[in-house]
C-alpha cells in the first residue's frame, strides 16, 4: 500500500491524499489550495495524480479546502463515484456551484483592471458545468454504516464534530489476502461547542493520516471569546464604525450567527444593522435547519424556545450585488458577516477595500489565516496590504478570535490520541493539514499512539506501507 500526499503538507489547504494498492486509486479529499493567487492557480491547475486513473474519491467534508477541485478533476477526466456523508453531498453541490461562480465573477473584475497581457492568468480553472456534472458522482453513506464498495474495498463514516456533514474515514482495504486500515481524520472538530456533536472516536488502523492545523495551540474558552465578540461590537459601534467580519460561508457564518443570536437573547447587542453578506450563507444556513437530527442535543433543546438559532430581529441577509455594493456607502455603524473566511475572495473583499482605512472601523478575524493570504497579512497588522490590486492603508483595528475556531487544538487532539492509543493505536502516524511548527507538535503528540516514529510529509511525498 502506498499513499501520496498531493497537498495539504506544510500548509492547511489543498487536502488531497492519493492511496493505492496492487487495484486500486483511491483519492481523499480533493480540495482547492488557497493562497497567494499566482501560486495557488498553479497547484490547482495541475493534478499530482492522473484523474482519469483515480477510481474513486471519498470526501470528509464539504469545505472548498477539501471539495473545491473536485470539478477540476472531472474536467480533467475523472469519472469515478464520490463518497461522503449524505450532508456532505447537499452542501458540497452548493458550495462547488457557488466557487464556480465566484471563479467566473473574479475573473470578470480582474480583467476589467488588467492588461490584455495578464488576461491569461485570471481564466477560471472550471465552470458551472463541471460541478454540476461532479455533483451527479456522489454516493452518500450514512455514518457508522461499514459499506463495502467494492470487493476489496470498505468506508464507514465517523462523526467528526468540524462542520455539518464532516466525518473522519475509516478505510479497509484488501491487498494479497490481507485486510489493512487507513484512518483519516479530515478536519477534527472541538469537544463541547454548541450545535454539532463531539468528534468519535476509533479503534486501532494500519495507517493514520491526522490533520494538526492548531497541534501547537490551546483555544481561548468559547464563552469567553463570546463576550469579546460583544465587547468589541459594542465599541466599535459607539465610535460610529463598521464591523467586518470575514467568515466562511460554511460553518463559521452558522457559528457566529448562532453566537449573536444567544447575545442578542441575552440582550448584549446593540440595537444596529446586521447583515449576512452572502447568498450562499443564507442557502446553508438553510441546510443546517433542516439537518438538525445530525447536531447536538444542546441545540435541540434551544429549539424548544428559539425556534431558529441562527437568527434574530435585525439581522439581514443580503442578496443581489448592488445591495452588496450599498453597504460600503452606507452611514453610522453596522455588521457584516461576509466571506471568504481568509479574506481572498467573494464579497468581504470590497468591503475590506472601503473600511480598512478608516480607524473607527473593526475587522474581526475568527479563524486560521493561512501563508500568504490577505487574512494572513491583516493578523501580522501590516501598515498597509494590496485589496483588489490596490494598496490600502490599514486604519481599521484589527482584531483575532480564534477561540471560536472549529478545529480541533492541542488538548483536543491530546485528548483523541490517547483514546485511539487505549484501543491500540496505529501502526503509523502521518501529519497534514498543518503548517510546519503545528505539525512538529501534533507529531509529538500522536507519537505515543504510533508503532513509528510520526511523519511530517512533503507535497508530492510517496510513503509505501
Amino acid at each position: 500500500m502506498k499513499l501520496t500526499v498531493l497537498g495539504a503538507a506544510g500548509e492547511v489547504t489543498g487536502s488531497q491524499h492519493l492511496i493505492e494498492t496492487a487495484s486500486r486509486r483511491l483519492l481523499l479529499d480533493c480540495g482547492f489550495f488557497q493562497g497567494h493567487r499566482a501560486e495557488s492557480r498553479e497547484k490547482n491547475s495541475h493534478f499530482l495524480c492522473h484523474p482519469k486513473e483515480v477510481d474513486a474519491v471519498i470526501l470528509s467534508h464539504a469545505h472548498i479546502d477539501h471539495c473545491g477541485n473536485l470539478p477540476g478533476l472531472y474536467k480533467a477526466g475523472f469519472r469515478g463515484p464520490i463518497f461522503c456523508t449524505p450532508p456532505t453531498a447537499e452542501i458540497a453541490e452548493v458550495m462547488l456551484r457557488d466557487a464556480a461562480k465566484i471563479q467566473r465573477e473574479d475573473a470578470d473584475y480582474l480583467r476589467r483592471h488588467l492588461s490584455p497581457a495578464q488576461d491569461r492568468a485570471v481564466e477560471p480553472l472550471y465552470d458551472e458545468t463541471h460541478a454540476k456534472a461532479v455533483c451527479e458522482l456522489f454516493e452518500t453513506i450514512p455514518y457508522g454504516k461499514l459499506e463495502e464498495v467494492g470487493k476489496d474495498v470498505r468506508i464507514r463514516f465517523l462523526e467528526a464534530g468540524h462542520i455539518l456533514g464532516s466525518a473522519m474515514v475509516e478505510l479497509d482495504l484488501e491487498e494479497q489476502g490481507v485486510w489493512k486500515r487507513v484512518l483519516f481524520t479530515g478536519d477534527i472538530g472541538r469537544r463541547g461547542l454548541p450545535i454539532l456533536r463531539d468528534p468519535q472516536l476509533s479503534e486501532r488502523c494500519d495507517l493514520l493520516i491526522t490533520e494538526g492545523t492548531y497541534g501547537n495551540r490551546i483555544h481561548p474558552d468559547a464563552g469567553e471569546q463570546q463576550q469579546e465578540l460583544a465587547r468589541i461590537i459594542g465599541q466599535t459601534a459607539a465610535r460610529g464604525g463598521r464591523v467586518i467580519i470575514p467568515a466562511f460561508a460554511l460553518g463559521r457564518t452558522q457559528n457566529i450567527l448562532y453566537y449573536l443570536n444567544d447575545l442578542h437573547n441575552q440582550g448584549k447587542l446593540p440595537r444596529i444593522p446586521m447583515y449576512v453578506d452572502s447568498p450562499l450563507s443564507r442557502e446553508l444556513t438553510q441546510i443546517y435547519m433542516r439537518h438538525q437530527h445530525e447536531m447536538d442535543v444542546a441545540l435541540q433543546r434551544i429549539r424548544q424556545t428559539d425556534e431558529n438559532p441562527f437568527s434574530f430581529p435585525g439581522l439581514q441577509f443580503i442578496r443581489t450585488p448592488q445591495e452588496s455594493a450599498s453597504l460600503n456607502h452606507r452611514e453610522g455603524p453596522f455588521v457584516v458577516v461576509a466571506s471568504s473566511g481568509m479574506c481572498e475572495s467573494g464579497r468581504v473583499v470590497h468591503h475590506l477595500k472601503h473600511a480598512l482605512d478608516d480607524e473607527k472601523n473593526t475587522v474581526i478575524l475568527m479563524g486560521f489565516q493561512a501563508q500568504h493570504t490577505l487574512g494572513r497579512r491583516l493578523q501580522e497588522k501590516r501598515s498597509s496590504v494590496m485589496v483588489l490590486n490596490k494598496l490600502v492603508t490599514v486604519r481599521a483595528e484589527i482584531e483575532s478570535l480564534t477561540g471560536l475556531s472549529a478545529h480541533a487544538d492541542a488538548d483536543d487532539f491530546r485528548w483523541w490520541f490517547g483514546e485511539l492509543a487505549k484501543r491500540g493505536g496505529c501502526g503509523q502516524a502521518v501529519v497534514v493539514h498543518s503548517e510546519e511548527p503545528a505539525a512538529e507538535a501534533t507529531a509529538q503528540l500522536v507519537a505515543h499512539a504510533s508503532d513509528e516514529l510520526p511523519i511530517i510529509p512533503k507535497r508530492g511525498q510517496r510513503i509505501e506501507f
